[in-house]
């Protein structure tokens, strides 16, 4: 029988070693970078993670471009609701569905780039900027 304990724990003689990254805090991180990105319209990560996040990103910008309730409620599942400028008008979802969105309106795919620069200095990482086109 396999033994009941803590989560994450590798093995039926108990741990051998924990998982240090969840789904759940990969989602997390995604859903603030993405936040993240569409109100300071760039952000710079390490290279994997910025395409999970191009994904994400463009997923964000498809439901934008829709435009209708049920875009905008799927779309602020993902998003966080943040504050864009400081007098806290405008959140970022607005941004996205106000500002973003429409830019793209012609366009079929492809609303961000990632430009690969050069690795992180502590761990050696490579890094990239992830941008709207």
């Amino acid at each position: 029988m396999a033994s009941r304990g803590r989560k994450n724990v590798r093995g039926k003689a108990g741990v051998r070693f924990k998982a240090g990254f969840t789904r759940s805090k990969e989602k997390s991180m995604l859903r603030n970078l993405v936040s993240e990105l569409i109100v300071h319209e760039r952000v710079e990560v390490t290279k994997t993670t910025a395409e999970k996040l191009v994904v994400l990103a463009d997923r964000m910008v498809g439901f934008g471009k829709k435009g209708d309730l049920h875009a905008r409620r799927q779309a602020a599942r993902t998003v966080r609701n943040i504050y864009v400028d400081k007098e806290k008008t405008k959140t970022a979802l607005q941004k996205l569905f106000d500002d973003i969105a429409p830019k793209y309106m012609e366009r079929e795919g492809g609303y961000t780039r990632i430009l690969k620069t050069g690795n992180r200095r502590g761990d050696n990482a490579p890094m990239a900027i992830v941008e709207f086109v």
